[in-house]
């Protein structure tokens, strides 16, 4: 079965986040666990973690359903030690909020260069903040998000995912999340079936299906092998809508979060039931 869903509010409180995918007819979601574009937030209570999992349970959820998103400020390759220390503490923060609730994923970019080092040195960095992080806690695996290679972001190139986890220890705490439109604007074609087959081909060949743990699926306002990240609804970018419907047909892609971050929070449901027609 397909578990279909997009990135939902958690204002309020993270409790609230099962109540809003819930409304909008997911079987899935993604929420941040705290403020994405601040460093500091107050933890958990234990109400909240409570009145979550009620919720979680009120709306039909699993924790392998669910797939948070880690703050967009952390950056496990920054050139600056003291910068990328910062980060890693946020990070280890981010995988145990997950896991006070309960949950199993924490869903991150892995990090920049900003044009100050080299890829291969940015990579070394983040995958030693990596292997740190998971010393430092348990249980919650960590997954990376391919990136559309936009400024000096690495995670573009399958190779980059694939050097990435062979270079941490507990490999059976990674995986990886697959976003459309960050894999057509980095170069990967997904229009076709051939160009579909290719591609997945392709991630199996590099980095192994036995990682996948997750999709975003996001059609994408610019052409192919633009780098450049902006995402649309689906139907309505350069990916089309053949693309999809070859996701929902793969077999590969059952029991894991499938989550939408179209531009058009308003016309989610509608997407949604999209999705689940291409599976027919």
């Amino acid at each position: 079965m397909k578990r279909i869903g997009a990135h939902v509010s958690a204002a309020g409180g993270v409790q609230n986040a099962p109540l809003n995918a819930q409304n909008i007819g997911a079987t899935a979601f993604a929420f941040f666990t705290k403020n994405q574009r601040q460093w500091q937030a107050k933890a958990l209570t234990d109400a909240q973690v409570e009145q979550f999992n009620l919720n979680m349970q009120k709306g039909g959820f699993h924790p392998s359903d669910v797939l948070p998103h880690d703050s967009y400020l952390i950056n496990l390759g920054h050139p600056d030690a003291e910068k990328r220390q910062k980060s890693r503490h946020a990070f280890i923060d981010e995988l145990n909020r997950c896991s006070q609730l309960g949950l199993i994923y924490l869903n991150f970019h892995p990090g920049s260069h900003l044009r100050l080092i080299d890829e291969g040195a940015c990579l070394d960095l983040i995958a030693e903040s990596l292997n740190r992080a998971l010393e430092a806690t348990e249980g919650v695996t960590a997954v990376i998000e391919n990136t559309a290679g936009q400024g000096s972001n690495l995670g573009y190139r399958f190779e980059h995912l694939a050097y990435l986890i062979e270079r941490v220890e507990d490999k059976s705490r990674m995986g990886v999340c697959l976003d459309t439109c960050h894999a057509f604007t980095a170069g990967y074609d997904l229009r076709t079936y051939e160009a579909y087959t290719k591609t997945m081909c392709s991630f199996e060949e590099i980095v192994g299906f036995k990682y996948l743990k997750a999709m975003h699926l996001n059609d994408a306002k610019p052409e192919l092998g633009k780098r450049v990240d902006r995402h649309e609804s689906i139907g309505k970018g350069k990916l089309g809508e053949d693309a999809f419907r070859f996701i929902m047909q793969d077999e590969r892609m059952n029991e894991m979060p499938l989550i939408l971050e179209t531009i058009d929070s308003a016309i989610w449901p509608q997407e949604i039931k999209l999705l689940y027609d291409f599976c027919e």
